[in-house]
């Protein structure tokens, strides 16, 4: 995200020596992607970020493919994935391709035995069920049901969880996550135009630091492989930091739909993008204003596309037999549209409640073996009259 944030203490020079009140320095790293090209952030430690005590055991999470070249139109219940204690174990990736993951997840408890590191991918993480506390290196962020969290890849991060009812829709992207270009001017600050402004976008306000040494266990991804390392310092012993690059909070409640006299395009509810595939956030919202108006979208082709939709709440009025946590797969190649009744339904309704999150990918998903526990083969059926 192009904006600046500052959070405890740091020197007034970049580069420069910084001591501690006995005379010995903090330890400086940039943390920043894409090179020395990227957004980054200046952050000032206790101890050497660097100390590595032990590599230990090296496992696969590389998804299992079911179908590799898919054209069927899939509905999957995503409330069916079946909870799980470790935040790591119950991530369920149900789709995916070489830009990105997408994952169910309905972790019980708190991540409290290890810290957790992805270096593959920036991770945007919907909390659709649960409230609790990000913490992270760069300072903590409390969330709430309708909040995306946005991490950086490289962040090291926990979950602390209030109770043990959580469902996560998380998507893991191999490219840098930025919020749509054409709402920000060429210096990044987002314009009168966009959906969300800066003040909508929370940062991380707690820091936490901690001057301790041990053994403290980081998972590491890379590659699709976890890793587990033993680092001799605490992770969390920042004293301050400086830039652009760090975790922050977006509520879906902050979302300020645009509306237009006739039925407006699926890129008015983009949230945020990448070079390989987009996000957006359907809210409650005015239905189109035009007096022959039909509220319900128009039949189209998924030519260059596959379209994925999450549903969140409340009644999705171009979708038959459709509930929370249910997931909509429509690939590229063919069309697809309302379902048998949903146009004439629509029409005289001047508004809708519906919440769900939408992510199209550029590149064909695949399918894998987790989302064909919790798949509706029927759906593709359903358009039938």
């Amino acid at each position: 995200m192009p904006f600046y944030h500052k959070l405890g203490e740091i020197p007034p020079k970049r580069h420069t020596q910084f001591r501690k009140k006995d005379g010995s320095l903090y330890y400086e790293q940039l943390f920043g992607t894409i090179g020395f090209d990227g957004m980054s952030t200046n952050s000032y430690h206790e101890h050497r970020p660097t100390m590595v005590k032990k590599i230990g055991k090296q496992y696969s999470v590389k998804p299992k493919i079911a179908k590799a070249n898919n054209i069927q139109s899939y509905r999957f219940k995503g409330f069916q994935v079946k909870p799980e204690n470790d935040y790591l174990q119950s991530r369920k990736i149900v789709l995916t391709n070489s830009d990105c993951n997408i994952i169910l997840a309905a972790p019980k408890q708190s991540t409290k035995e290890y810290f957790y590191k992805n270096t593959d991918a920036d991770e945007v993480i919907f909390i659709h069920k649960g409230t609790g506390k990000l913490r992270t290196h760069l300072g903590n962020i409390d969330f709430k049901y309708g909040d995306y969290l946005v991490i950086p890849r490289g962040i090291i991060y926990k979950l602390d969880f209030d109770d043990d009812n959580n469902r996560l829709f998380i998507v893991e992207s191999y490219s840098p996550v930025y919020t749509p270009k054409r709402y920000r001017n060429w210096f990044g600050q987002l314009l009168e135009h966009s959906p969300f402004c800066e003040r909508d976008l929370r940062r991380p306000q707690e820091l936490e630091t901690y001057n301790e040494l041990g053994d403290f266990l980081i998972k590491v991804k890379k590659q699709g492989e976890i890793i587990e390392m033993t680092y001799a310092s605490h992770p969390f012993d920042v004293v301050g930091y400086d830039g652009y690059n760090f975790p922050y909070a977006f509520s879906i409640h902050d979302f300020e739909p645009i509306t237009g006299r006739i039925h407006q395009p699926p890129p008015v509810h983009q949230t945020f993008e990448t070079n390989a595939f987009v996000i957006c956030s359907f809210v409650p919202r005015l239905y189109d204003y035009h007096p022959n108006s039909i509220p319900a979208p128009y039949n189209h082709s998924n030519i260059d596309s596959d379209e994925v939709l999450y549903y969140v709440d409340g009644d999705f009025m171009s979708r038959n037999d459709i509930d929370q946590g249910h997931i909509s797969l429509h690939p590229a190649g063919i069309p697809h549209g309302p379902h048998p009744g949903a146009t004439e339904r629509s029409i005289g309704h001047t508004k809708t409640e519906e919440l769900a999150v939408m992510v199209d990918t550029f590149k064909p998903l695949q399918v894998t073996e987790e989302a064909m526990k919790i798949a509706d083969e029927e759906y593709y059926k359903s358009w039938l009259e």
